[in-house]
């Protein structure tokens, strides 16, 4: 368990930099103007610690951790892809079915990014994995 902990740990700072740089600059006026008046004014910090845990801790479980670093990196970039746009499908396709104003445009912006989020925390965390596993 003490060689997944700095992918782990790789994989939370990941996800918390691309987030920040994704929605704190790059899509920021997507989310706005897709879901604006849905916003909080100010993040719920606690959420956002409890997801980047939760998120990384999932990755590491279901993408790093079965086959170590004998998965080739094409398999586990692959795997980090499905699971990024299956948790991201699972928020906004529910946010889709169920809230009057959650537009389709962003739902999809949002799957894709998950996608592209994990894939690239990943790429970090398992190119770590590689080099600390012994030869």
């Amino acid at each position: 368990m003490r060689k997944l902990l700095i992918p782990y740990l790789i994989l939370i700072a990941g996800m918390v930099l691309l987030d920040v740089l994704w929605l704190g600059f790059i899509a920021k006026s997507i989310y706005a103007d897709g879901i604006g008046h849905l916003m909080a004014a100010q993040p719920r910090f606690g959420a956002a610690i409890a997801f980047y845990l939760l998120y990384a801790l999932g990755l590491t479980i279901f993408v790093l951790a079965p086959h170590g670093p004998r998965r080739s990196l094409r398999a586990t970039l692959a795997a980090a892809a499905l699971f990024g746009t299956v948790a991201y499908a699972t928020y906004d396709l529910s946010n889709l079915a169920t809230l009057r104003d959650w537009p389709l445009s962003l739902a999809l912006i949002d799957i894709a990014w998950g996608c592209v989020a994990s894939t690239l925390s990943v790429l970090a965390a398992k190119t770590a994995m590689d080099r600390l596993a012994p030869a």
